[in-house]
């Protein structure tokens, strides 16, 4: 008897924007909802082909561990989904279609029936004259390499220059935000400056200067009082400055101005001062007045179905109503995996889920063997609070390759001095958004 063949599902077409912590785990979770569902078609879009482990920055631009060992290729990470290198162009939700473009400045165009907006936010320089001209960031890779050929540069310079007051600014570095991303960098560059001194005959570490400013008259707001005024006494005793309580007033190719009359002279200024809206979000007709996408408690945005958004560019509430969760890797990511979880259940018409988070608890590490935590109710500091920052970040590297290899990384750290080796890249200028940031380097 002639059977007849077994009907094919029509494809369901899942779009998502970013490879950031959102957008990576959201796919991670579709992909292990759908083994057996060939019908769904799972496709991420990012400027970069690799996941960057973000928190390990600071790190990565000290030489702490490798810069190849925090990021991970999309393709090991995601199997199930297609990966897109491209540039993310244009947004219509009313034909629900993406333009995007790849680095030949090709055009394409993908259909979608369901699409997560995970496209982070961009970095906030408020308009303050120079800052976007003149300040490096640290919030990707090719930052990341920047700001270490940078310090290694200074060094070089300085170590040739009989100018007493133009080698003071060469070791003078300014780093500008008090927040997790500022104090760490500042930290880890500090270290790292002061070590490598040694290795050098025309100054030493105690000529190194690191400034930390900030509007606040405190760092690390998110924790403690207790617990940042450690921080704080930690890094002073090391012999690190601050200007807490005062304004950037502008920048130029010789300094920071603050808006106390302070003018410090640096050839080195790194802002770490905040993150704004996408810009391309921004401008769809369900953002709000403040750039972000609104969404329901289920992370679906209301009036656009099949439309989701996490991360930076949603306004993301507790079910329950209250402030908008902070926009931190650590609710991008929970978020990332609770819309996919509930992307599968819109497709398979069921119920869907709200989101909702506790934090567990922050970190800041502080370089040295030592870091701040404060998990609970419970704080830590020092080298206890350095081993469990560690641990913890450890087990969020995706896959275990490169677990293993950032071990080895913070094992030989231990014993082996830091690598000072600076390579000179072709296009080491950057090639700049409108924002300033910092988004690709040439080879």
């Amino acid at each position: 008897m002639k059977t007849s063949a077994r009907p094919v599902a029509k494809q369901h077409r899942i779009v998502i924007l970013g490879g950031g912590f959102g957008g990576v785990y959201a796919a991670m979770r579709l992909q292990k909802l759908c083994k057996r569902r060939p019908e769904v078609d799972i496709t991420i879009i990012s400027r970069d082909n690799f996941f960057l482990f973000t928190p390990m920055l600071p790190q990565a631009a000290t030489s702490s561990v490798d810069t190849n060992h925090v990021v991970a290729t999309l393709r090991r990470i995601c199997p199930r989904a297609r990966c897109w290198e491209a540039e993310v162009e244009a947004i219509d939700l009313a034909s629900r279609r993406v333009s995007v473009t790849h680095a030949s400045g090709h055009r394409h165009e993908i259909e979608y029936d369901q699409l997560l907006l995970a496209l982070g936010g961009e970095t906030n320089f408020f308009g303050l004259p120079g800052v976007a001209e003149h300040a490096l960031t640290i919030r990707s890779l090719a930052d990341a390499v920047l700001l270490r050929n940078r310090a290694l540069d200074m060094l070089e310079q300085a170590e040739m220059e009989d100018d007493a007051q133009l080698r003071k600014r060469l070791l003078t570095f300014v780093v500008a935000g008090a927040g997790f991303a500022g104090v760490e960098t500042a930290a880890e560059l500090d270290v790292f400056m002061r070590n490598v001194a040694v290795q050098y005959r025309n100054f030493k570490a105690a000529d190194i200067r690191t400034v930390l400013v900030d509007v606040q008259n405190r760092i690390l707001p998110e924790l403690s009082e207790a617990l940042a005024e450690f921080a704080e006494t930690t890094l002073r005793k090391r012999g690190m400055e601050f200007k807490l309580g005062v304004k950037v007033r502008s920048a130029d190719a010789g300094g920071v101005d603050l808006e106390d009359g302070t003018r410090i002279d640096t050839l080195t200024f790194v802002w770490a001062g905040g993150v704004t809206a996408n810009s391309l979000v921004a401008k769809l007709p369900c953002a709000g007045p403040r750039g972000r996408v609104s969404v329901d408690a289920d992370l679906a945005v209301p009036g656009y179905p099949g439309l989701w958004a996490i991360g930076d560019c949603a306004e993301v509430r507790p079910p329950d109503g209250g402030k908008p969760y902070p926009p931190t890797a650590q609710h991008a990511l929970r978020e990332g995996i609770h819309a996919g979880s509930n992307m599968m259940r819109y497709l398979d018409g069921k119920p869907l889920h709200p989101f909702a988070f506790t934090m567990v608890g922050q970190m800041a590490h502080l370089g040295e063997h030592k870091a701040v935590a404060m998990i609970g109710g419970f704080k830590l500091s020092g080298f206890p609070a350095w081993w469990l920052w560690r641990t913890y970040y450890l087990f969020r590297i995706p896959t275990l390759e490169r677990k293993i290899r950032v071990a080895l990384d913070w094992t030989l750290d231990l014993v082996f001095s830091r690598d000072t080796v600076k390579v000179n890249l072709p296009m080491q200028d950057t090639d700049r958004n409108h924002s300033g940031q910092s988004r690709r380097i040439g080879t």
